[in-house]
């Protein structure tokens, strides 16, 4: 069968490599595979400690997704023999306060009640875990089951692994749905700018900070308004803004500001890392978070991942590759 694939994301990329493994004929259409918001995302596999109100069901694909990710990784890796980055190092969410700590338990409760697994854990144990820490630390929820995995190292494992497997590119941005006897849209925030395409779909910015050096953490950190994410190589990822600005990409000082004070607060060490990139992503989101998978005719829409496009990757692939045959 010949599928066109249009989009070259984490997304677009894992459903290639799916379909040409069972013997599709792939092409990927994208100006520039990897570029887009795949290229910017921290990598927090984190399902339950990302969970919110009124998202049940978005958790349900977001879990089955993460169990899905060791397995991914490891084919991924032998295929291709490059690192992606996967780390099951959990996540520490803490409180700077006591109006944190209310949040916080409030969290655990709607955790616990949906049976995830999440461990209330003390100021001191906390610092014992997390030495780098803020002293002042209240309190946290450890959630072991939470993963990373580096967007970067898995998208340039991906583009190989397509490659291998006879996948096709083409260079160049879509505007009409390309020839071909079934066409995937995985263009992300622009898959609803493909003439004959109606999607809910719209941009969400996200800026986010690239630092190297030695945090005093090795766990995600998660705080109500940031996230830090550190890699062993050095490497440390804290974001992300959430802005509804349109296709707007300029990166802002007042970002910057924000999310190094909120970090610093968390984590002080961080203000003594070498500040390597600032960037800026356009998240692709639905009115009610949960992305767009389906099938309409020849055409087959996966899209709107909004902030779980990496975490959703293994699983999307799958669906798209039954709904394709």
């Amino acid at each position: 069968m010949k599928v066109a694939v249009v989009g070259g994301g984490v997304i677009g990329l894992s459903i290639a490599w799916r379909l040409a493994q069972r013997g599709d004929a792939v092409t990927v259409h994208d100006a520039a595979p990897g570029s887009g918001a795949s290229h910017v995302a921290a990598g927090m596999l984190a399902p339950v400690t990302e969970v919110q109100f009124g998202e049940e069901l978005l958790l349900a694909m977001n879990l089955e997704s993460a169990r899905q990710y060791p397995s991914f990784v490891a084919q991924l890796e032998a295929a291709t023999g490059r690192s992606t980055g996967y780390l099951p190092c959990g996540t520490l969410v803490v409180a700077r306060d006591n109006d944190d700590l209310v949040a916080l338990d409030r969290l655990a409760a709607f955790q616990r009640d949906l049976g995830l697994d999440v461990t209330k854990v003390r100021a001191g144990i906390c610092r014992e875990m997390e030495p780098g820490l803020t002293p002042s630390v209240r309190g946290g929820l450890l959630v072991a089951g939470d993963h990373q995995v580096d967007p970067r190292a898995l998208v340039a494992a991906l583009l190989d692994a397509c490659r291998g497997a006879g996948v096709g590119f083409v260079h160049e941005r879509v505007t009409e749905l390309p020839a071909a006897d079934v066409v995937v849209v995985a263009a992300g925030c622009w898959s609803g700018d493909i003439a004959g395409v109606e999607l809910p779909v719209r941009p969400v910015k996200g800026q986010l900070l690239r630092l190297r050096g030695k945090a005093g953490v090795e766990r995600n950190i998660r705080g109500l308004d940031v996230y830090i994410v550190p890699r062993p190589d050095g490497e440390v990822v804290v974001g992300a803004t959430v802005e509804d600005k349109g296709y707007d990409t300029t990166v802002t000082a007042g970002a910057v500001h924000d999310l190094l004070r909120a970090a610093v607060e968390l984590v002080p060490d961080v203000a003594e890392l070498e500040l390597v990139e600032v960037s800026v992503g356009l998240r692709p989101a639905t009115p009610d978070n949960r992305p767009i998978i389906e099938r309409r005719g020849d055409v087959v829409v996966a899209t709107g991942h909004y902030r779980n496009g990496v975490l959703l990757a293994p699983l999307t692939a799958s669906l798209v590759a039954d709904l394709v045959r």
